[in-house]
């Protein structure tokens, strides 16, 4: 029996919605309810794989069925540390976190290699920074935003300008602005309070996502979905900032065959080959421009809310896909080794 330990990082206690202002508490909420979303489709589609026993990580402000084995970290102990010693329990770990502030990276270093289910520890450092992530995909030809700094370019620069966390997700603290010398304002701002921020240029068009199932051998495009991503009205004569508001969004929008489609399906060959670490599941996030195309916003090294949509679909299961793709073979033939009683490792359910 291959033991998998699933982790999502909202739902699984990484932030206490008591400690979040009252500002963000929305944000926080529905950042939750995508994060449970993507949790519990990974799981049950687990949970269909014979010779799997999956458990997954679940908060005090959670109530889990007694049917469900589920892990909690004990009372003091770091969210890095609950997840190393259930990693260590475990066969395998699946990781679902944002990059933010180097999270995804601690989370890899407390699993170990050897354990880790997704995307190597290079790849996942350079997707983790979208100037770094821009910067590597245009070294190798591939139309994207590059980050600006704002004595690169004049006051007068036209067109929209957004100012971003360089490791955000999610959408969150996104702002558009209508006049370049705003946005250099707003970018300045950031960089003096040391909040990381990376400046580009906003491109018009379509959102589109592109859902990968990557392998050493090559990637396969399984999904090209469709953003609902708007921008807040602002207050024009004020110059306020637009605010960018995530949606959801919808899988298999665009045939993997039309000519869109194997457009996109090329673009995704070539940002693996950049990126020649990515592993599983991979979501990269693309504007399809009127008179340019496609162009690749960011890289997503890991599992995305898409995937609750293409869980169980017909023509098979996913996970089972996915962890052929990190070369698993179930039934512990090939497994890491692991101690005996890795039962224990959900022992802190209070």
């Amino acid at each position: 029996m291959t033991k998998i330990f699933v982790f999502e990082y909202l739902t699984g206690g990484g932030i206490d919605p008591a400690h979040a202002g009252a500002g963000s508490l929305a944000d926080l909420s529905a950042l939750i309810v995508e994060g449970r979303v993507m949790r519990d489709a990974l799981v049950s589609d687990l949970r269909e794989i014979d010779g799997v026993a999956v458990s997954f990580a679940s908060s005090r402000f959670e109530t889990v069925a007694a049917s469900q084995v589920h892990c909690r970290a004990a009372q003091g102990e770091s969210m890095t540390a609950f997840v190393a010693r259930a990693a260590r329990e475990h066969d395998y770990a699946w990781i679902i976190a944002p990059e933010c502030d180097g999270l995804l990276l601690h989370l890899y270093d407390a699993v170990g290699a050897a354990r880790w289910l997704g995307c190597s520890k290079e790849a996942i450092r350079v997707t983790s920074s979208k100037s770094a992530s821009a910067a590597c995909l245009m070294a190798h030809g591939i139309a994207t935003t590059p980050a600006v700094e704002p004595g690169q370019l004049s006051a007068q620069a036209h067109g929209r300008w957004v100012v971003k966390p360089d490791d955000g997700a999610g959408g969150l603290d996104t702002f558009v602005f209508d006049h370049f010398a705003d946005a250099c304002a707003e970018y300045e701002a950031r960089a003096a309070a040391a909040r990381n921020p990376v400046l580009q240029a906003w491109v018009e068009g379509e959102p589109l996502s592109l859902s990968l199932i990557c392998r050493e051998e090559g990637v396969e495009l399984i999904s090209i979905n469709r953003q609902q991503i708007s921008l807040s009205e602002g207050d024009a004569s004020a110059r306020q900032p637009h605010i960018v508001e995530f949606d959801g969004v919808t899988v298999n929008q665009i045939a993997l065959a039309s000519e869109q489609g194997r457009l996109l399906g090329a673009l995704a060959q070539r940002v693996a080959q950049a990126l020649p670490g990515l592993r599983g599941f991979v979501g990269i996030d693309v504007v399809w421009h009127p008179s340019r195309g496609p162009i690749v916003i960011e890289v997503n090294p890991r599992l995305t809310v898409a995937y609750a949509g293409l869980s169980g679909a017909p023509g098979g299961n996913l996970a089972r896909t996915l962890l052929a793709a990190h070369g698993v073979r179930l039934g512990g033939s090939g497994s890491p080794a692991r101690r005996s009683g890795a039962a224990s490792a959900c022992g802190a359910q209070s």
